[in-house]
């Protein structure tokens, strides 16, 4: 389960975050293109923009549920 004291800050702001367990391997940028990406360091994926749409939302929800290490938080602000 990711932990908001973890969150990586390069996240955007809100209910969606990554924290320092990503693995970077991209399985959430695979089911959310929109708002998942390689960070610019290049070491972990990152919430890039915050879902706008209730499908956006939907394929965040893919992501966190499918994420192998549980890296990916909704309880962000």
């Amino acid at each position: 389960m990711a932990q908001k004291s973890e969150r990586w800050i390069d996240n955007a702001t809100g209910k969606f975050y990554t924290d320092k367990t990503c693995i970077l391997c991209c399985l959430c940028a695979d089911l959310a293109p929109q708002n998942f990406r390689e960070s610019m360091g290049g070491d972990h994926d990152v919430v890039y923009k915050q879902p706008a749409t209730e499908q956006e939302n939907q394929q965040c929800i893919e992501a966190l549920q499918a994420c192998p290490v549980e890296a990916i938080g909704q309880d962000g602000v």
